[in-house]
């Protein structure tokens, strides 16, 4: 590794950052994006259970609340009902609406990052092509010709070309697949939250409507 490294000459370091950057952020993203960790299946349906007939106390909410992201948006509805139990529709929609935002955010944090790096490591990696092309035609125009040319220096100036190019290919396309694979698994979430949001917010108007 460390032969290829300096066959590549400098240009391939930040290649290499952006590779060990693009190795931690899909790392994390796989930890953060788990389905226990987002949206447990069976988690609407258990606060549905615990509130049946009336909103559970402050100490659930707040476990509920720290359970998941999914849980986060749960609560949010649970507290609004707590806070006013004659709150309307459109102001509990409202503050569910905004821990979904919330909720998005959280799903999306590094994506960008990710998705910056599959499409800047093929333009970095041109960028070593052409600086080990400048090397070639440099040791060309030194030794008075193709033929006059140090074998050496055209060698160097090829395998700067080359390694960059592949160096930069390899780096953008995992970073690509992981930032596409994330951004559908953060696109069906954010539905699977909405359709249980929209279950909590329909048995809470109900339980709401008893009390007028």
């Amino acid at each position: 590794m460390l032969s290829i490294l300096q066959a590549a000459g400098w240009p391939i370091i930040p290649l290499v950052l952006c590779s060990i950057v693009a190795l931690a952020l899909v790392v994390e993203r796989f930890l953060s994006l788990r389905q226990a960790r987002v949206a447990p299946i069976t988690l609407v349906d258990e606060v549905l259970t615990v509130a049946r007939t009336s909103v559970p106390p402050a100490d659930t909410i707040d476990k509920l609340a720290a359970n998941s992201i999914l849980g986060l948006v749960l609560a949010q509805g649970l507290r609004a009902v707590a806070a006013d139990n004659r709150i309307s529709e459109a102001n509990l929609r409202t503050a569910v609406e905004a821990a979904g935002r919330d909720a998005v955010h959280r799903m999306e944090a590094y994506l960008n990052a990710l998705g910056t790096i599959a499409s800047a490591a093929p333009l970095m990696g041109l960028l070593g092509t052409v600086i080990g092309m400048i090397e070639i035609f440099g040791s060309t125009s030194t030794g008075g010709g193709a033929t006059g040319a140090n074998p050496a220096d055209l060698a160097h100036g090829i395998s700067v070309a080359l390694y960059n190019t592949a160096f930069g290919l390899i780096v953008a396309i995992p970073s690509l697949m992981f930032y596409r694979h994330f951004r559908a698994k953060v696109e069906s979430y954010t539905l699977a939250m909405e359709q249980a949001s929209e279950r909590l917010v329909q048995h809470l108007l109900r339980l709401t409507s008893t009390r007028r």
